[in-house]
């Protein structure tokens, strides 16, 4: 079995200050934190109000939730790889 170790050239790496590590990764956690409460409004908003949930707002409420989603589960890895500076879940992850 072949892995990344056995081909050096296979993903280039560029020296990247610490710093822009820090700032993507505070830009990424606020865009999550964002999402994740604007979607979630979106979503409570839909439910609480019967004058919202017509055939037209399905579609609304498709993306929010889809977008919550990626808010959640996306943000956090980013985030933390961002912090420390690697990807840091192996390579099952």
């Amino acid at each position: 079995k072949m892995t990344v170790q056995d081909v050096p050239d296979a993903f280039p790496t560029v020296d990247v200050p610490d710093h822009a590590h820090y700032t993507i990764g505070i830009v990424i956690l606020i865009v999550g934190i964002t999402g994740t409460l604007g979607n979630s409004l979106v979503f409570y908003a839909f439910c609480r109000t019967r004058s919202l949930q017509t055939p037209a707002n399905m579609l609304i409420i498709n993306l929010a939730i889809s977008d919550l989603l990626m808010s959640i589960t996306q943000s956090p890895v980013f985030f933390t790889n961002s912090l420390y500076k690697r990807w840091i879940f192996g390579e099952k992850g």
